[in-house]
């Protein structure tokens, strides 16, 4: 099957290539994929596309104009695609729904340990020859009030991980996971935000919780509190953690998703002018950490991610086509 894949980097090409095996006919595109890189797959008849690809009603149907017949996220999140366009034009959709929990689960943890223990300006202070500790204190985690909103695989194992250090560790979600219900207790959102020292999401990015972090949600929270994102970007309202960080009320702020992200990860920056002013602002606080979305980054992971990704393409091609019953699962997962 002849596949264009889409925001391509040397990492994707080695684990795709690998777990490819020559099966199908791979073609690397460094490019995202939107409405101005969409004819690039005309002829093809797979994409394999990434988290900041844009598989909107227009590029959906440019690529099926082009001949396209399925689209291969190889990612678990489906927010960027219209899946009702899709079934308009008979496009099939699949994904990762799971790769390495763990990866992610433990970046989560180390986001917690990193700003709670200041290892990120610590390790700047001693290239530059300063062992004071003035400025680096934390707190013990033993004893302090986790709250974990989502608790799929990712959220119940940071329920899991977060209760080991001696945590109370209180969680949320519409679907009880008895799997963290061994290590947490179920409360309502409010009591979760009201109760926790540390708030960590793990939910995937639907239109009911868009901005699931507001004002009036930070308004809940303890002063001081720690507020953790590995999931999406747009669970947290940007603007309204500015404003929680320059008055105080947000204690730590850690971050490996970005709202407006699209524009800015997966690239290098560093000689170029980020024009983002909201994201530059979130740089210039002490307390707060960010990591380009690379919480899913380990081997484990890629491995999986591309191996899934190969068996989902292979599958498509051995039913013949079968977009209906392939395209119903990002809906069901």
């Amino acid at each position: 099957m002849r596949t264009a894949v889409f925001s391509t980097k040397r990492y994707d090409r080695e684990f795709l290539t690998a777990a490819n095996r020559g099966a199908h006919d791979l073609h690397f595109l460094e490019a995202r994929l939107d409405a101005t890189t969409a004819v690039l797959a005309a002829g093809f008849d797979a994409v394999c596309a990434f988290v900041n690809d844009t598989l909107d009603a227009a590029v959906l149907a440019q690529l099926a104009g082009g001949g396209v017949r399925v689209i291969a996220l190889r990612c678990a999140g489906f927010n960027n695609v219209d899946l009702a366009a899709a079934q308009q034009h008979g496009l099939a959709v699949v994904r990762v729904p799971a790769y390495s929990p763990y990866a992610v689960a433990e970046h989560t943890v180390g986001l917690i340990l990193a700003l709670n223990r200041n290892l990120h300006r610590a390790y700047n202070r001693v290239r530059e020859g300063n062992f004071s500790l003035d400025g680096l204190l934390g707190f013990d985690l033993h004893g302090r009030t986790a709250g974990v909103i989502g608790t799929g695989k990712i959220g119940a194992l940071v329920a899991k991980l977060l209760h080991g250090f001696g945590c109370e560790v209180l969680a949320m979600d519409p679907f009880q996971n008895p799997d963290c219900a061994v290590f947490a207790q179920y409360v309502p959102r409010d009591e979760l935000l009201a109760r926790a020292d540390i708030v960590s999401l793990h939910c995937p990015l639907t239109p009911e919780n868009t901005h699931l972090i507001d004002e009036r949600a930070l308004s809940l929270m303890k002063d001081g509190v720690m507020l953790i994102n590995t999931s999406r970007g747009a669970l947290i309202d940007t603007l309204a953690v500015i404003a929680a960080l320059k008055s105080g009320k947000l204690g730590y702020l850690g971050l490996d998703v970005y709202e407006e992200e699209g524009d800015i990860f997966f690239e290098d920056l560093s000689s170029q002018i980020i024009r983002d002013d909201v994201f530059t602002r979130l740089l210039t606080f002490p307390n707060v950490l960010i990591t380009g979305h690379q919480a899913f980054f380990t081997r484990n992971a890629l491995e999986m991610i591309a191996a899934t990704t190969m068996a989902n393409l292979a599958e498509f091609e051995a039913t013949g086509g079968c977009a209906n019953r392939l395209g119903a699962v990002a809906k069901r997962n």
